[in-house]
């Protein structure tokens, strides 16, 4: 019963990380952890696997549907790989009590960056580095396709080398750090930093994953029924995202975020994890 109850709670993680371009680790590591009773290390790893499995089946159809920004991707993802490689080696050293409380502290930031966002509103006139790269793009809406522009490219470059830090020492994916950076640094639409942070977790998770797995920390009972159903939620919150409202993503990023700080945190504090 226990690998279908993983199973059943591994879809909810893979809607919402589809949903919300988080990946669904943010969800899983204290899910496993906090409800199923799993070792912090062996459920990063678990999440490591799902999040690539998210990547996977939701990033194809967001390229597709044109709300992805591939280039802006590629380049983004130079910084978070790297930073992923640093963050999987440092891991080994911080206890699990440590990685807990900076799980916390990140969901904690990521909710109230939420708070503070009021509505979306969407540049047109790129600076410099943007045009230079041509990092532009459009995405679809409901009043057809709508152009964006960038901006502040080598702050979100800062930024996704923390995140790829992150990935690596939490297993979140970094898909937490990635949509901020995109959002509020880049100033990129909600929808495209999203789904563009959907195709790049499964770069970042695949760089640490493998020191993961070199180190045992990947158990296959564990893994399999997570992949499976984060595999299954992401193919179902791939469409649902295209018709979703932008201050509704929004608000589920933001609820999410604070009822899982409450919980690490407290296991961290109290030394329960």
């Amino acid at each position: 019963m226990t690998p279908l109850l993983i199973a059943l709670s591994a879809f909810a993680a893979g809607l919402l990380g589809a949903l919300t371009g988080l990946g669904g680790g943010i969800v899983l590591v204290p899910l496993l952890t906090v409800v199923f009773g799993v070792d912090i290390s062996y459920a990063v790893g678990a999440s490591l696997v799902a999040v690539i499995a998210t990547s996977c089946a939701s990033s194809a159809s967001f390229v597709r549907k044109g709300f992805a920004n591939i280039r802006i991707g590629i380049l983004l993802e130079v910084a978070t790989t790297t930073g992923a490689l640093l963050g999987a080696f440092a891991a080994a050293y911080l206890a699990p009590r440590v990685i807990a409380f900076i799980f916390a502290i990140v969901l904690l930031l990521s909710a109230a960056q939420s708070l503070l966002t009021g509505d979306e509103h969407i540049v047109t006139t790129p600076d410099e580095t943007a045009r230079w790269l041509r990092l532009s793009g459009v995405f679809p809406s409901e009043h057809g396709l709508q152009p964006y522009s960038v901006r502040r490219v080598p702050v979100g470059m800062a930024l996704m080398f923390i995140a790829g830090v992150v990935s690596a020492v939490l297993g979140i994916g970094s898909g937490v750090v990635k949509v901020v950076a995109m959002d509020r640094a880049m100033q990129m639409p909600f929808k495209v930093s999203t789904t563009t942070s959907s195709f790049m977790i499964g770069v970042t998770a695949a760089a640490s994953a493998g020191v993961y797995l070199h180190r045992g920390y990947i158990d296959p009972m564990l893994a399999l029924p997570v992949m499976l159903g984060v595999l299954a939620g992401a193919s179902v919150g791939s469409p649902v995202l295209s018709g979703a409202r932008t201050r509704s993503l929004r608000a589920l990023f933001t609820t999410v975020m604070i009822v899982l700080a409450a919980q690490m945190l407290y296991r961290s504090l109290t030394g329960r994890i």
